[in-house]
């Protein structure tokens, strides 16, 4: 697809979502315009708008770190203006501090998937992995790993496994086991923010088991942009000596800071709510997808308010069909997410995100959406759609 096609059909995507009464999966996409008026109301009720704006990171910055560490419950916190660049300092500053440069981690973690080799090219860290399993490492694996390492990263939850996580034992044994073999524990966190529900336990304590997290205001919070290292305050000192050496201290972010600030008095509040209401969700999929060959929902229980569905069709085909349900119907299942080929031939997935539009869904309203799509799926097909299976979905 060339990039004016591509341009064009997110503008259709955009039109056709904003133009829905009803949208399950992230909700419409505001304009610019709206999304000013929102940051000015809402930031009104986290931050004194009336005082100047920052400059290289002081006022509602300083501010901002300030309540990210009392949060999560750390001595100190930096804010970046990427989580890329958050997380790549702080592997870089624990590579500095124990002496070895590689680093044990997920082959589905975000460095590995979507940062271009950016440890390596950047760093010179290099990677090992201690499994290859859909699911984060277990302490077994740890502790098997035939070479040392200096730091495990633990991506919290694992997003493209299917946003998964261990049991609380499991993620205490895999750290435990990391301290045996003399590494410090690193969490990627972006999305640590809907884990407390899956865990029983509060951010803080979450957060505690690691050396260092790493979270994002962008990703379950609604802000802008932006993320924070947080942990001990020697090692987010040296991260801020790093940030500039980086590019990362811009002399302002005021409007990063506000929207992250509001997101922690607005929507943090709010994820045990999503988290509880995308195991309905969920459960409804699977339901109206119970007579489809190859599908899934993943995990059939979500472990945060976000999940997988596998279709066996073509991503184009599921995207035209997605756009088409928006249009002529207005209502939409997946909102805008698109749609992507799997590791399985002839499989397609995309992300279901269950957040403030989903919660006027019942069950009932998933279920008629997923059948209603499934239509629009069968009539874009060249060909005859495959016979439904008997046996529900796993």
């Amino acid at each position: 697809m060339t990039d004016t096609n591509e341009a064009e059909q997110r503008a259709r995507r955009r039109a056709a979502v904003n133009g829905c009464d009803k949208v399950l999966s992230n909700g419409k996409r505001p304009s610019l315009r709206e999304r000013l008026s929102q940051l000015q109301v809402e930031a009104d009720a986290a931050y004194d708008l009336d005082g100047p704006p920052d400059v290289y990171g002081d006022g509602v910055v300083a501010e901002l770190e300030r309540r990210t560490a009392g949060v999560l419950g750390t001595a100190d916190a930096a804010f970046f203006p990427t989580g890329t660049m958050a997380q790549q300092v702080a592997l870089r500053c624990w590579a500095g501090r124990t002496g070895n440069t590689t680093v044990a981690l997920h082959p589905l973690s975000h460095p590995e998937m979507h940062e271009r080799r950016a440890l390596s090219a950047l760093t010179g860290l290099r990677s090992i992995h201690p499994t290859r399993e859909r699911r984060l490492p277990d302490a077994e694996e740890v502790r098997g790993l035939d070479e040392p390492f200096g730091t495990l990263m633990l991506e919290l939850p694992l997003r493209d496994a299917g946003f998964v996580l261990p049991t609380w034992e499991e993620l205490t044994a895999t750290v435990d086991a990391a301290r045996e073999r003399e590494a410090v524990v690193h969490f990627d966190g972006a999305r640590l923010w809907e884990c407390p529900p899956h865990f029983g336990r509060p951010l803080a304590e979450i957060a505690g088991l690691a050396d260092s997290v790493y979270v994002s205001f962008y990703k379950s919070l609604g802000g802008l942009s932006g993320a924070a290292l947080a942990g001990p305050a020697e090692l987010v000192d040296e991260a801020r000596a790093w940030r500039h050496r980086y590019g990362g201290l811009l002399f302002q972010q005021w409007p990063a800071a506000l929207a992250a600030l509001a997101g922690l008095e607005r929507e943090l509040p709010r994820l045990e709510s999503y988290v509880a209401h995308a195991k309905d969700v969920a459960g409804a999929l699977a339901q109206g997808l119970a007579g489809e060959p190859w599908s899934r929902v993943h995990p059939s229980i979500p472990h945060t308010h976000q999940f997988q569905v596998w279709l066996p069709y073509p991503a184009e085909l599921l995207d035209e069909a997605a756009l088409r349900q928006a249009e002529e119907t207005k209502v939409s299942v997946f909102g805008g997410n698109r749609w992507f080929a799997a590791e399985v031939p002839g499989v397609s997935v995309t992300e279901v995100t269950v957040a403030a539009s989903a919660l006027e869904w019942t069950a009932e309203d998933v279920t008629e959406g997923i059948t209603d799509f499934l239509r629009f799926v069968r009539r874009e097909l060249p060909y005859p759609a495959p016979p439904a299976r008997t046996s529900p979905v796993s």
